[in-house]
């Protein structure tokens, strides 16, 4: 790099494809998923594993009452919505190694032992408050943090060409970083909703969002990304009565 060159005109000059840098390229609907993590009662109800555990699920609920508006916005415009959802105790326990029984019994009380969390076919593990898929969109079980560990999601964003990925659910500090962190490593862009994601603690939120935005990705507000997805809808909708009007 000489001293005329600007970092930009460098990376563009190395890059093997053009740069995503503003929020319009790169949540453009055709590239972009949106991933919903862990939406699950035990992570939003109240009976669930953190409303036992004594957690405020104030702001998770609050979070969970924005996310339809995603939603519609998202399908409307094309992109791509895939939901994650956990399966972690089993009746012979398929999924629950020593070193994570282990941490549990550290910090998390009667949670993975005693009391099952997110068990398969169960209220518990079933999707909070009407958020949920419609027919068609993927819905990918793990049973880790992160969303794409040892699960099938890469293949499916591979497959429908995505680029992008728009983050929302829960918890901000655990899952949600966790596959923010897994999808940068993957060379997707990452789109982290700072109101469309929540955790049990405003103090380990803002850590969250200050690490995405120096390390992984942006960090933008779900209005921001709506509004990119309306917009892209109606340019859809506009493009395609011009084309019937000219044939």
């Amino acid at each position: 790099m000489t001293d005329n060159q600007s970092p930009r005109a460098v990376a563009d000059r190395i890059t093997h494809r053009p740069l995503l840098t503003t929020l319009t390229e790169k949540v453009s609907p055709p590239h972009t998923a949106l991933i919903v993590i862990d939406m699950q009662n035990d992570f939003c109800a109240a009976g669930g594993m953190m409303d036992l555990e004594g957690a405020d699920l104030g702001t998770v609920q609050a979070m969970a009452e924005r996310l339809p508006g995603v939603l519609d916005a998202a399908r409307a415009a094309g992109v791509l919505v895939v939901f994650i959802r956990n399966v972690y105790s089993t009746e012979r326990n398929a999924y629950l190694s020593d070193v994570w029984l282990e941490q549990m019994l550290r910090r998390r009380g009667e949670s993975y032992t005693v009391r099952e969390v997110c068990a398969a076919e169960s209220w518990q593990g079933d999707f909070y408050g009407g958020i949920g898929p419609v027919p068609g969109e993927p819905i990918v079980t793990k049973h880790r943090y992160g969303a794409f560990h040892n699960t099938d999601l890469d293949t499916i964003l591979r497959v429908h060409g995505i680029r992008t990925v728009v983050l929302t659910g829960v918890a901000t500090n655990a899952c949600v970083e966790t596959t923010a962190r897994e999808a940068f490593v993957r060379d997707y862009y990452v789109v982290f909703t700072a109101d469309g994601t929540a955790c049990y603690s405003d103090e380990a939120h803002e850590a969250t969002l200050r690490t995405i935005d120096k390390y992984f990705g942006i960090v933008v507000s779900v209005d921001d990304v709506v509004e990119e997805w309306r917009g892209a809808a109606m340019r859809a909708v506009k493009d395609l009565a011009t084309a019937g009007a000219e044939a």
